[in-house]
């Protein structure tokens, strides 16, 4: 089946007359629109993408087996008319991503129950098809020679800043259509900041540097994190909790498979840093789903529900963050297969010294 077919299925299941898709991230995967304006109504026959001039000869082309509609006044009352024509009584939303006054103005416009939705079209999503795999290699193999090539250009006195807009500007060279999300240069004691933006700060003999980086495809991301050090830490505990994470990464690598529980991948990598003595220093889950966005469902952490399913596409990063001293993180994409794992990212993940 389509996925527009495999949408309308849901809400068969559901018992919704029609599903309205405002997330842009669901429109291009269920409408293959990559414009920044629209939505659609999926009735459980029938769909309409509905836009403004700019947008509807690019929707033409690319939302296949949708009725296009261009809206001139606010797009809200196009809404309201096909809720109307089409005697639609249950419209499923996505609250999630609908701003609070978007949802007061349709409750006001449409006669019809408003049925809190979000999960429809994210819960599709997390399956990917060949097509979709083979974009994600593409992404990775860019993030994947992104980082052969920076390793070339740490050197003493270089900032984070500037090793991070090279990379960004070396993947676009490739042929990336973006960044991931802000490119992380976390050098010496600002390692310990898992989330440690580049800054200005200048790299210096001695620190340990966490890259963590990826790039947009046609729409799909990669992510990637490799922490390598510039000479010999200035801290011999940096290459201690290296090890660790490094062996804590492997054995969740070499675990995964189908079937298994997301909680289990993180237990895996949180019981073996617990044991070497550095359990409260790993501070976030283990991973996430990837594909259109970088966070998407499943969720790899102690609390995750999710079942392992063949044709997820998840990410496998276990940390150390040593406050003052500095941090560690490795971090590969993985697709989950029948029988296999499929390790995406490439790049050397044992402690490389520049």
């Amino acid at each position: 089946m389509s996925r527009l077919e495999n949408v309308q299925k849901k809400l068969v299941e559901q018992g919704l007359d029609a599903l309205l898709v405002t997330n842009m991230y669901n429109l291009r995967y269920v409408a293959h629109f990559t414009g920044t304006t629209g939505l659609a109504v999926i009735t459980q026959k029938r769909a309409y993408f509905v836009t403004d001039a700019r947008y509807t000869e690019q929707a033409s082309k690319q939302c296949t087996g949708f009725t296009i509609v261009q809206n001139i006044g606010p797009i809200l009352h196009e809404v309201k008319k096909i809720v109307s024509d089409e005697s639609i009584k249950r419209l499923g939303i996505e609250d999630a991503s609908m701003p609070v006054g978007e949802y007061d103005t349709l409750k006001h416009l449409v006669d019809a129950q408003l049925v809190f939705a979000t999960g429809i079209i994210e819960d599709l999503r997390m399956i990917k098809d060949e097509e979709e795999m083979n974009t994600i290699r593409q992404a990775c193999q860019i993030a994947d020679r992104a980082f052969e090539y920076i390793l070339t250009e740490v050197k003493p006195g270089v900032s984070e800043i500037e090793l991070a807009n090279k990379m960004d500007f070396y993947m676009r060279s490739l042929g990336a259509t973006g960044v991931s999300f802000d490119t992380i240069v976390a050098s010496g004691y600002r390692s310990a900041m898992p989330h440690g933006v580049a800054s200005h700060k200048l790299i210096e003999k001695g620190d340990f540097i966490t890259f963590d980086f990826g790039c947009y495809y046609n729409g799909y991301v990669s992510d990637m994190t490799r922490t390598v050090s510039l000479g010999n830490p200035t801290h011999a505990q940096l290459k201690e909790i290296h090890h660790i994470v490094f062996e804590a990464q492997r054995l969740v690598n070499e675990s995964v498979k189908a079937g298994m529980r997301a909680s289990d991948m993180d237990k895996i990598a949180r019981d073996y840093i617990t044991q070497c003595g550095y359990g409260d220093y790993f501070v976030h889950s283990t991973g996430h789903g990837i594909g259109l966005e970088i966070h998407e469902a499943p969720a790899i952490s102690r609390a995750s529900k999710a079942i392992l399913a063949p044709g997820y596409a998840i990410t496998n990063e276990p940390g150390i963050y040593l406050p003052g001293i500095g941090g560690v993180r490795i971090e590969d994409d993985l697709f989950v297969h029948h029988d296999s794992v499929e390790i995406v990212t490439k790049s050397n993940k044992e402690l490389i010294i520049l």
